[in-house]
């Protein structure tokens, strides 16, 4: 079908919304194209992209669509499937969720969801715990307000294998864009089909957050902390409650779910703007730290308050934190354990491992590879040999019993790695500093090159294909040892389009396109002796790389 044909389509079709109908009708020939020029793709990360009407756009026929195919997948691979479903704060979250309920049921997938928002650890948890075939989250993470998406997991609780997501793409295919009429969710829900999921698996899994503290300590500790509008809110909370030596102020104006997120229109913890608030309600309080969590709640970014300003903490920096205090604090020796990071994280972790023993072990980009090592443990019959696992996009897990980043989990840890520092008289600052004499400065950035719409996509291509060419290894500009493709070459993890440039024992730097917007990110590395030698280092790499990528 042309794009005229399939716009038609969708403005005759009887079960069109007064909503969708309006951005249909409000469409310029460019909008149009740009709304109905692909399918939304499917993949390990499920969907995700802008809301309104077409089929490049995240509403209730695309999740239809999605939920038809995926529970073609989970008929043909579980012989009574199940799934439990999730949703965050979003613009129609809880309609997508409740229409994925639906549309399950319809086919006779018992479905277990939440009765109310609950953050996308908590969805990996239910999995595990009710023992279900799959799961939906439906979130965009940390993207702006007007993205939303439908993450995908696995019975194992992780998201889905590239495999399987290859799979359900292909039952998608087959399925119509459009359909008649939506199921009805209340009558599938007053059948018994959709049951919600009670307050015993969310005890379940405040128990499982609880049981991951390593050395509690009793020091008294005031921190600020936002939500950032999502559903962090109750869970963070309450397990800060539990602690009991914390004093929690809350940033009033992100407590409230919201997927307008009026206060920052970028909610996503890891920049500065995002936590802005939570910054000066630190200084204005004196507390000793804040943070802050995505509003799904898998990401949480965290500064500490020196004097009249707050210095916030990279994803990478934290990681090493965590790791350093998880291996210090541990009641027995770590160096049976696993710990495990992916490839475009700080290589600080593996100067850490190595005094400690630590078994590192690097994955690809995406939290879903490190929940896959636990699971392996797992079948090992080991899988308390796992130790943390971390990302330098502000994600960590400490436990097994969720198999996704939780930001929950990471508040804790913060919560209790901050008291007991503070009992020695020290800040997280000041052990970041420690680790840096020990080990070297290790400096990370991350550049964003965003292509928007079809000439954007094959922009990246293109570029993509110009990294790979013999003459990036032969530039006297950018002088490269050895270039890693993980796309053709072999290096025991799954192919991914992702180019690795080693410059040096201190210097490289990783290309990949984003699996879940129209961007290619850059990954910059160096290690310095100092802050001065390694951002120096960074910033002529950083020069090379807009050439190439820009």
């Amino acid at each position: 079908m042309t794009i005229a044909e399939k716009y038609g389509a969708w403005l005759s079709c009887p079960a069109m919304g007064p909503e969708l109908l309006e951005d249909l009708r409000s469409m310029d020939e460019e909008k149009k194209n740009d709304s109905f020029y692909r399918d939304l793709a499917f993949g390990t990360g499920g969907l995700r992209g802008v809301l309104g009407a077409g089929t490049n756009r995240m509403n209730l026929f695309t999740v239809a669509k999605a939920t038809r195919g995926l529970g073609k997948y989970l008929l043909e691979a579980f012989p009574s499937p199940s799934c439990a479903i999730s949703c965050d704060s979003r613009i129609h979250s809880r309609d997508f969720a409740e229409l994925t309920a639906a549309v399950f049921a319809s086919m006779g997938i018992r479905v277990y969801l939440y009765p109310r928002l609950q953050p996308t650890p908590m969805l990996s948890f239910a999995v595990r715990h009710l023992h279900t075939s799959a799961g939906v989250m439906i979130t965009a993470s940390h993207n702006p307000a007007k993205f939303n998406g439908y993450k995908v997991y696995g019975a194992d609780g992780c998201q889905i294998t590239l495999e399987a997501a290859d799979r359900i793409q292909h039952y998608i295919d087959g399925e119509s864009d459009l359909t008649d009429s939506l199921p009805d969710f209340k009558k599938y829900l007053d059948a018994g089909i959709i049951t919600y999921i009670t307050e015993e698996t969310i005890e379940a899994y405040y128990q499982a957050i609880w049981k991951l503290r390593i050395a509690p300590s009793s020091t008294s500790l005031h921190l600020v902390y936002s939500p950032l509008n999502g559903a962090g809110n109750v869970p963070v909370r309450e397990i800060m409650r539990r602690l009991g030596n914390i004093r929690v102020d809350l940033v009033e104006e992100q407590e409230n779910p919201d997927g307008h997120f009026p206060t920052c229109p970028y909610p996503n913890p890891e920049i500065r703007e995002a936590m802005a608030l939570a910054i000066r309600k630190t200084v204005e309080t004196g507390a000793d730290l804040c943070f802050a969590t995505d509003p799904d709640c898998d990401r949480m970014g965290a500064g500490v308050r020196r004097g009249g300003d707050v210095v916030l903490i990279s994803g990478n920096d934290m990681g090493v934190l965590m790791l350093d205090y998880l291996c210090r604090n541990l009641p027995a020796s770590p160096a049976s354990r696993v710990a495990v990071k992916t490839i475009v994280s700080t290589e600080m972790a593996a100067a850490i491992c190595a005094k400690y023993g630590v078994e590192l072990r690097n994955v690809l980009t995406g939290f879903k590879f490190i929940g896959e090592q636990i699971g392996l443990l797992e079948k090992e019959g080991c899988p308390e040999r796992f130790l943390f696992g971390f990302e330098e996009s502000y994600g960590y897990l400490s436990g097994t019993d969720v198999r996704d980043k939780d930001a929950v989990n990471a508040a804790l840890l913060l919560c209790e790695m901050a008291s007991r520092l503070k009992e020695e008289g020290k800040t997280l600052l000041d052990r970041l500093e420690e680790l840096r004499a020990e080990f070297g400065f290790f400096a990370q950035r991350l550049l964003t090159f965003q292509y928007e719409g079809e000439d954007g996509a094959r922009r990246m291509a293109a570029i993509m294909e110009n990294l790979r060419s013999p003459a990036m290894l032969a530039s006297p500009d950018l002088p490269v040892s050895r270039r890693t493709d993980y796309l053709h070459d072999e290096t025991g993890l799954p192919k991914s389009d992702v180019l690795e440039f080693i410059l040096s024992a201190d210097e490289k730097f990783i290309v990949r396109p984003s699996g879940t917007e129209p961007k290619l990110k850059a990954y910059l590395f160096s290690r310095g002796r100092d802050q001065a030698a390694a951002e120096k280092a960074l910033d002529t790499l950083e020069g090379k790389v807009r050439v190439l990528c820009g």
